[in-house]
């Protein structure tokens, strides 16, 4: 994923959605199906693939969803190789064909909707299974499956989305960036709040990202926050927050003129993305849980900070996924994952493997470890630890100039780790009380594989405290 546009795609599809508007949802009468406990009331559009088009406090109550066009709503969106995907004799939009792969839920750009072929609702779980449409393509439904499950519980919403691939072109292709899920509210809603900060649940000043007269909020806003958290907000703090316990990365903001106002069918809106990037095998079976949190600014927080009060230190083991990981200049055997990921060690250097981004203090983090297996003439590979830095600190606009006026990353901390390379899985333990740059807060790690020939094979990474 060398290419720069590439790495960008999953945002440039909502700068054009809302710069050059294709096609309007009131092209299409709605079928709606619905959830109501008293205290919120969910309804998705079963006419465009059961993306979710309302959601509000009470029967009554404002709808908080915009449905501008087909490329709102809350809804399911994936990303992935090749770039362009152009199958034969399909017709791909000039505009679009640089996102690649890409089935959406609700319908692609020429007005070819998704259609959903499972649908069940026992007034306390409402699921729905869909063929999604590939957005740059004209009528080409893609070569997966949808599926979403919604549970009310007072003033939350309960989601579960899943795609099932079915590709016949079974490349690997490189994890690129997911909305998971991508949500966007009516004007009502402009005040992007989150934590960016490096205290996370100590209670410290939540961060307003975008507000009304800052302006600031097209293009979007990527930042990092350790509590897994964003709000989309009104003028008395009230709105919607989006939970995904995984998520350190998010993405925001507000897109049309009029921060404070505006219906359903307005131009204006708000946004808010937890993003990971993922691999996405020509088989695979992923899934992702969410919760949507209907209230103040102080109910949205305290319900993420019950959730976390147990959180422990990173660790991931990857006996059956990649734990959110990808990878630069190698691929693993593909999906299924069983028993760890498996690499064959080429003669390349800088071969990568790059955990999700994360959170976690130095001080109560005092030694790595791994469990892996090497089959290598090599004695050692490299960690790098990636501290928390002037980039994760702040909030970035996507595609403009001002890109390019963000910081440089902080220089890592290298650790080497001694290895044996006679193919048995062994558990090293690294102390990290001995690199004096190794302190405060650190996001990210990642690990640079012996060159081969041969192969590795890691069952698990991860840290522990004194």
């Amino acid at each position: 994923m060398g290419n720069r546009k590439i790495r960008k795609s999953i945002f440039i599809v909502f700068v054009m959605l809302l710069a050059e508007t294709v096609m309007a949802s009131a092209d299409v009468a709605p079928r709606m199906s619905w959830l109501d406990n008293g205290k919120i009331r969910l309804g998705v559009d079963l006419s465009i693939g059961g993306a979710v088009t309302h959601l509000s406090e009470g029967k009554d109550g404002p709808n908080m969803i915009n449905s501008y066009d087909w490329g709102r709503q809350i809804q399911m969106s994936f990303y992935s190789g090749p770039v362009p995907y152009v199958p034969e004799g399909a017709t791909v939009h000039e505009n679009w064909k640089q996102l690649g792969w890409n089935p959406i839920q609700s319908g692609d750009v020429y007005k070819n909707r998704s259609k959903v072929t499972a649908h069940r609702n026992d007034g306390k779980e409402l699921y729905l299974r869909c063929t999604p449409m590939h957005w740059p393509l004209k009528g080409v439904p893609g070569e997966c499956e949808f599926e979403c499950w919604f549970r009310l519980e007072g003033n939350w919403v309960h989601a579960r989305s899943r795609i099932v691939n079915k590709r016949p072109d079974k490349t690997q292709y490189p994890g690129r960036s997911q909305e998971l899920p991508a949500v966007y509210t009516n004007g009502t809603w402009y005040k992007l709040v989150s934590y960016v900060g490096d205290r996370p649940f100590t209670g410290a000043e939540p961060t307003v990202v975008v507000d009304r007269n800052d302006g600031k909020g097209w293009p979007w806003r990527r930042f990092q926050t350790p509590e897994h958290w964003s709000a989309l907000l009104d003028k008395n703090n009230r709105g919607l927050g989006i939970y995904l316990p995984d998520a350190c990365s998010f993405a925001g903001g507000f897109a049309g003129k009029g921060k404070g106002s505006g219906g359903p069918k307005s131009n204006q809106t708000g946004y808010m993305s937890p993003v990971m990037k993922e691999i996405l095998d020509h088989n695979i079976d992923y899934s992702y849980n969410y919760t949507l949190i209907v209230g103040s600014l102080k109910e949205i927080r305290e319900y993420v900070y019950e959730r976390e009060k147990n959180r422990k230190l990173p660790h991931w083991e990857f006996a059956k996924d990649r734990q959110h990981w990808t990878y630069k200049n190698i691929t693993d055997a593909g999906w299924p994952i069983a028993d760890g990921l498996k690499f064959k060690l080429e003669n390349k250097r800088n071969a990568l493997l790059q955990s999700p981004k994360a959170f976690w203090r130095a001080d109560e983090a005092s030694t790595l470890v791994m469990r892996a297996a090497f089959k290598t003439e090599a004695t050692s590979l490299k960690v790098y630890l990636q501290p928390y830095d002037e980039l994760a600190a702040g909030d970035w606009p996507q595609w403009s100039k001002e890109q390019k006026k963000r910081p440089k990353p902080a220089a890592p901390v290298v650790v080497p780790v001694k290895i044996v390379g006679d193919g048995q899985m062994r558990t090293l333990k690294v102390d990290l009380s001995d690199y004096p740059a190794y302190k405060g807060g650190m996001t990210q790690v990642r690990m640079q594989l012996p060159q081969g020939p041969g192969w590795a094979r890691v069952g698990a990474f991860g840290f522990e405290g004194k």
